[in-house]
């Protein structure tokens, strides 16, 4: 099969990058599709990502023509506890998309919460949004709720605002205060700006605080606030607009 010069191809965007933000799949993914030859631009097969296509061209995939990228959306979920923020787990155990309602379009998930962890996730139809969002240039501050085992200390909390280094890497500024004392547990808020695998439990290991609750409960701007566990809501679309102004895009 015939493969397409991608000097010839005319336009501003990446294709991985435009079939991302359709909605059907992750940057990544599309560079996989593409790497396996399912992507097609006008019918001729491509074989790089870096391949840019405009507005008026066709892209195919499995022969199937992809439709125009949707109005972005964004939803907040209230992830429960034992449950993947995953599309698929080898595993079989529950993910997120076990309880999102038939009715919502395909969405990928804004960053991740561990599988014992519980709180905000934001959700979107549009894949370069959620790359977007997930950017430790974007610099928003992710708030945790956080109760631990022990009796927390409010100045080395306050030390965590110069970073810790920790066995793998070293965190940023962390804004951390004790909220309550409470026996042998403590609720502590934690605020920081990195998304780091398991980045809150492992700070909270190196204190010596073991986590025994763990709940986001901010995204940047968009709060947690009262939606109930596994419930979803659709942020408006004059919010989206008001708050990210590097998505003017979506007005």
């Amino acid at each position: 099969m015939k493969n397409i010069n991608k000097e010839k191809i005319i336009g501003k965007e990446r294709v991985a990058k435009v079939l991302s933000r359709a909605g059907l799949c992750s940057r990544r993914e599309a560079e996989r599709w593409i790497s396996e030859g399912k992507v097609k631009i006008n019918n001729i097969l491509i074989d790089t990502p870096a391949t840019k296509v405009s507005k008026d061209d066709k892209i195919l995939v499995n022969n199937i023509e992809v439709p125009k990228p949707p109005k972005t959306r964004i939803w907040r979920f209230h992830k429960p506890k034992g449950c993947l923020v995953t599309n698929h787990d080898p595993k079989g155990r529950t993910t997120i998309f076990d309880f999102l309602p038939k009715s919502l379009p395909r969405v990928i998930s804004v960053g991740r919460l561990d599988y014992e962890s519980e709180g905000l996730i934001l959700l979107t139809n549009n894949g370069e949004t959620s790359r977007k969002l997930e950017l430790p240039s974007t610099g928003w501050l992710r708030r945790y709720k956080v109760r631990v085992h022990g009796y927390a200390n409010s100045n080395e909390l306050e030390n965590l605002k110069k970073g810790i280094k920790l066995p793998n890497f070293k965190t940023g500024p962390i804004e951390a205060s004790l909220e309550i004392q409470k026996g042998s547990n403590a609720w502590i808020l934690i605020g920081l700006r990195e998304g780091k695998n398991r980045e809150v439990r492992r700070i909270m290991d190196f204190l010596g605080y073991p986590v025994n609750r763990l709940i986001r409960i901010s995204y940047g701007p968009f709060q947690l606030g009262n939606l109930k566990r596994a419930e979803v809501s659709e942020i408006n679309k004059n919010v989206i607009c008001d708050q990210l102004g590097i998505l003017d895009k979506y007005k």
